[in-house]
């Protein structure tokens, strides 16, 4: 099995003239570029289902917000760990082979969730506490398989584009997150408002399908497998000094030696709090505080995973073009526009405009950060080789806060609620004032973490000079 995921083996050389070399590695990088992002589109598709059915599934009953953050949590702590792994064996695997896989074993999770959903509507067949526990393994499985994702997609960019461009092509991929999020609350809270929650993971497990077909009909290991030269001699670009003389097992221990990814990677972990908040609770939160419906609080959260893209697609190319390849300074920016937002959307009143707002802000700020602190700026700090290793640390940190965020907020809400009386019927009121107040906070820190790795950077370019 080793064997089947280990990188292909260079092909003979491509017969052809310079501009055939040209006109081959140009389509090959368009499809690379094209399948990582519709292919991990599809991968958050399966991630993100729990986030939109978890006010049908408290509505009847099944779990509490509790029980619900526990799940959601298994997935995280699960992709927290498997993302480290799936980081350092991405340098050595073959991309195609490593995507599909991941995507694979999401849809089949997926699938399996929804059909256990369905074996509830019959008490004879499944209890609610056998429903929790299978769905928290099966959450869990997921959270691994959605670990090998965004690992072979950054080795990937690193094999096919050059350093001159990376920021370029990793924004542009870095819309898959965006895009994925938007798919799935508009087609995942489409079938839940039509048919049923169940009907949320069988949509879900249909288009982890379409993102296997894509993966394995477009993605291409490397420029090696296809008779092409490496990038760094495609490009021109200078070839490391130090770097080149060790293993890729001796420069992923360098990257694990390197404060600056660790400080980048708790940067990223309280971004990831304010964001999995959001995207995890923001619907319930609207439902229930501010009394929008099902569908009208799906549209709201949807527009910040539409508007991020603006913020993705351009931020790599702005910095790449204007800022030469400095990204903190969008960094800290975006960050402080994250705080604002939350802060509007928290306490800015339930007008449609004002949640709309905040979404658009909230959109294009995490849609910046998580191209940047999210893997980018800690990418290009390692040699290209082990680009895998320093994401695999960054989502690490993030997503096993992203896991915490979880628990806290379900136990926050568990812990402010009240019981009210309607209609002859108890009902839950959530007090999300304490959950807020988290989620900001952390999204503070945040920008303080990286402001703190610019003073140091900048500090250590003056002594260069």
């Amino acid at each position: 099995m080793l064997d089947f995921f280990k990188k292909s083996p260079a092909s003979a050389p491509f017969q052809g003239t310079d501009a055939d070399i040209k006109k081959r590695y140009r389509r090959l990088q368009w499809s690379t570029i094209i399948s990582v992002t519709l292919g991990y589109s599809m991968y958050y598709v399966c991630r993100t289902t729990l986030n939109v059915v978890k006010k049908p599934i408290l509505d009847g009953g099944l779990l509490d917000a509790t029980q619900l953050g526990v799940i959601s949590s298994c997935l995280l702590f699960a992709y927290a760990i498997g993302k480290l792994i799936s980081g350092f064996l991405a340098d050595h695997s073959n991309i195609k082979r490593f995507m599909a896989t991941g995507l694979l074993l999401s849809t089949i999770a997926n699938i399996v969730v929804g059909v256990m959903g369905f074996l509830t509507l019959q008490q004879t067949l499944i209890s609610m506490s056998l429903f929790y526990v299978i769905f928290a393994i099966m959450w869990a499985i997921n959270g691994a398989a959605q670990s090998m994702g965004a690992p072979p997609c950054v080795v990937g960019l690193s094999r096919w584009f050059p350093l001159s461009r990376r920021g370029t092509f990793y924004g542009f991929w870095s819309l898959s997150h965006n895009l994925g999020e938007f798919f799935s609350f508009l087609l995942v809270g489409g079938l839940v408002s039509l048919f049923g929650w169940q009907f949320g993971f069988v949509g879900a497990a249909v288009a982890g399908g379409v993102g296997i077909l894509i993966v394995l009909l477009m993605l291409h290991d490397s420029p090696e497998s296809k008779g092409l030269p490496p990038i760094a001699v495609y490009a021109g670009e200078e070839e490391p000094q130090k770097e080149e003389k060790k293993s890729v097992g001796g420069m992923q221990w360098q990257v694990v030696k390197n404060p600056y990814v660790w400080v980048l990677a708790f940067a990223s972990a309280f971004m990831y709090v304010s964001r999995y908040a959001v995207n995890g609770w923001g619907v319930l939160f609207l439902q229930e505080t501010k009394g929008f419906t099902l569908v009208d609080a799906t549209q709201i959260i949807s527009i910040n995973a539409l508007l991020g893209v603006i913020g993705t697609v351009f931020s790599g190319w702005i910095s790449d073009k204007l800022f030469r390849g400095n990204r903190y300074v969008l960094a800290v920016s975006s960050g402080v526009i994250e705080v604002i937002a939350l802060t509007l959307f928290a306490f800015g009143g339930n007008a449609v405009w004002m949640n709309i707002l905040a979404m658009v802000l909230f959109g294009i700020a995490i849609g910046i950060l998580i191209c940047f602190v999210g893997g980018l700026m800690a990418v290009d700090i390692v040699p290209r080789e082990v680009s895998g290793a320093a994401l695999g640390i960054v989502g690490m940190a993030s997503y096993a806060a992203a896991g915490l965020q979880d628990i806290v907020s379900g136990v926050l809400l568990d812990g402010n609620k009240t019981i009210e009386i309607v209609d002859g019927v108890e009902k839950s009121v959530y007090n999300f004032t304490p959950a807020l107040l988290f989620w900001i906070a952390a999204a503070s820190l945040s920008v303080l973490l990286v402001c703190i790795v610019w003073h140091k950077a900048s500090k250590n370019k003056k002594k260069q000079k």
